[in-house]
C-alpha cells in the first residue's frame, strides 16, 4: 500500500489504507477501548482502537513512538478532520519507552523557554510550534514571489568576508588559513554590487551581528530578507517596492497557511494600500508633545518610542505599519544618501510593524567621489572597502535598498513575546547548542 497522509482521509472513506506517523496522543478507556491521535506531516487523525490484539501490540508504548498503521476508512463528524480509522493493525517503526522532556500534545507548551530550546529538537514537534515555521517559510516564499514577478533575480553572496560590512565592533571574526575574516553582518556592499549586473536583486540569508544584546528581540544570527534595485527616483520608489513586498506576503500568507494562521490565533495586521509615514524630526516633536519626553537631540528612536509611533498609526491611521523617514545621517551608515534638502538627514528610512522596527532601508550613494568623501568622514579607508568600490567607478545607478528580519516579522506577526521563539535554534550570547 502507498502512504496516506492525515490530509488525505477524505478521499478513502471505506477503503482500508496504511499511515505512518508519530503516536500523538494515547487515550485509554475504562472499557478497554484505545484512541490513538497519529501525527504527521499533514496535521493529526483518530485511529479508534477495540481489538484486543490491537491493543496489546502498543502496550507499553509512550506519545511520540513512530508507528504504522492499517485500516479502514471511516466518517466521523466529531473526530478531527471529520474521518477515523477503524480495525487498525499496528506495527512499531520506533518505539518510545521514556518521558518526554514535556509534554508536546498540549495546545500551549508549558516549559520555561531555555528549557524548550534546550530540547528544541523535540519541542518543534508540537503543532503549535510547527505552525510558527511554516508561517516562516510562507513568509520567505511570498517575499520571494512578489519580487520575481517585479523582475529582481535572486542571490546569494559570501558569508565569509575579508572587512566588515557595517562596524568593526560588532563582527565574528574567523580564522581563515592564517588571516582574520569576518561572518557577514549583511550582504550589503554584495547586494549593491549586483545592482550593477542585474539592476534588481534579492537575497534571503542567515547574518550575524556580535552585538552584546540579551534582549527579548535581538539574535546574534538571524536571517535577512533583503532587496536592493537601480535606478531609484530617491528612497520613497524603495518605499513603494517594500509596501507591495509586505502586502504580497500577507495576502500569501492568508491564502495558503489557513491552518497555521487559525491554530495561532493570528489576528492579520491592518495594511492599508499606502502605508503612513513621518519625517524623523516630525516623529520625535510629536513624541515630545503627546508624551512629554524629549528625545529631540536624540540620533535615534528607543524601543518605547517606536510603540507610541505604532499606537498613534494604529488610532489615526488604521495602519500596523508606519514609515519613519529621514533617520540623522549620523546613525546611518557610510553608505546612505543624505537628504539633498536637509543634509544632517539621510535618504532612509524605518518601517515600524506593530510598534516595533521590522525593516530598515534607504537610497545609497552611486558616485565615487561621494564615497571617497563619506568613507574618510566615517574615519574608514579605501583599502579596506576596495572591492566594493570599484563598482562605483565605472557607472552605477542611483539605487537602494531594504532588509527585513525574518524573526522579527514572525514574532510582530503572531504575538511571540520573545524573537527566540521565532528562531529553530535561536543563537544569542549564551546559546550555541543544540
Amino acid at each position: 500500500m502507498e502512504r496516506v497522509l492525515s490530509s488525505e482521509l477524505s478521499s478513502h472513506t471505506g477503503e482500508r489504507i496504511m499511515m505512518a506517523g508519530w503516536m500523538h496522543r494515547i487515550r485509554r478507556l475504562g472499557s478497554g477501548m484505545v484512541f490513538v491521535h497519529l501525527r504527521d506531516r499533514s496535521g493529526i487523525c483518530q485511529i479508534v482502537v477495540e481489538a484486543s490484539e490491537a491493543v496489546a501490540s502498543i502496550d507499553g508504548l509512550l506519545v511520540e513512538s513512530v508507528i504504522q498503521v492499517e485500516g479502514t476508512v471511516v466518517a466521523e463528524p466529531q473526530a478531527a478532520g471529520g474521518y477515523e480509522v477503524h480495525d487498525p493493525s499496528f506495527t512499531v517503526l520506533s518505539p518510545v519507552t521514556e518521558a518526554l522532556p514535556f509534554p508536546i500534545n498540549k495546545p500551549v507548551i508549558n516549559a520555561h523557554l531555555d528549557t524548550f530550546l534546550d530540547n528544541a529538537m523535540i519541542g518543534l514537534r508540537a503543532p503549535s510550534k510547527q505552525a510558527i515555521f511554516k508561517l516562516s517559510a510562507g513568509v520567505q516564499h511570498g517575499f520571494r514571489a512578489v519580487l520575481d514577478v517585479k523582475g529582481f533575480t535572486e542571490v546569494t553572496t559570501p558569508k565569509l568576508t575579508g572587512s566588515a560590512t557595517e562596524s568593526g565592533a560588532t563582527v565574528f571574526p574567523v580564522e581563515y588559513f592564517g588571516k582574520k575574516a569576518y561572518l557577514a553582518q549583511s550582504p550589503q556592499q554584495y547586494k549593491q554590487m549586483m545592482v550593477g549586473v542585474f539592476e534588481r536583486v534579492y537575497e534571503v540569508a542567515p547574518v550575524f551581528r556580535a552585538e552584546p544584546h540579551q534582549t527579548v528581540r535581538h539574535l546574534n544570527e538571524y536571517v535577512s530578507m533583503d532587496a536592493e534595485m537601480g535606478f531609484i527616483k530617491d528612497h520613497t520608489s524603495v518605499m513603494a517596492v517594500l509596501t507591495d513586498v509586505v502586502h504580497g506576503i500577507l495576502a500569501y500568507l492568508s491564502e495558503h497557511y489557513v491552518k497555521e494562521l487559525e491554530l495561532l490565533k493570528v489576528e492579520m495586521p491592518l495594511a492599508p494600500e499606502s502605508f503612513p509615514h513621518v519625517y524623523f524630526p516630525d516623529a520625535q516633536q510629536w513624541i515630545f508633545e503627546h508624551h512629554g519626553e524629549d528625545c529631540r537631540a536624540e540620533p535615534d528612536l528607543a524601543p518605547q518610542h517606536e510603540k507610541w509611533l505604532g499606537e498613534w498609526a494604529k488610532e489615526t491611521f488604521q495602519s500596523d505599519f508606519l514609515f519613519v523617514t529621514g533617520y540623522p545621517m549620523v546613525k546611518r551608515p557610510f553608505y546612505t544618501a543624505p537628504n539633498p534638502e536637509d543634509p544632517k538627514y539621510s535618504n532612509s528610512f524605518d518601517l515600524l510593524f506593530r510598534g516595533t522596527e521590522l525593516v530598515t532601508g534607504g537610497q545609497r550613494l552611486n558616485k565615487f567621489e561621494d564615497y571617497a568623501r563619506a568613507l574618510e568622514s566615517h574615519g574608514m579607508t579605501q583599502e579596506a572597502v576596495a572591492g566594493y568600490l570599484e563598482a562605483f567607478r565605472f557607472g552605477m545607478p542611483p539605487h537602494g535598498g531594504f532588509a527585513i528580519g525574518l524573526e522579527r516579522f514572525i514574532m510582530q506577526l503572531t504575538g511571540l513575546t520573545n524573537l527566540r521563539e521565532a528562531a529553530l535554534f535561536p543563537r544569542d550570547m549564551e546559546r550555541l547548542q543544540p
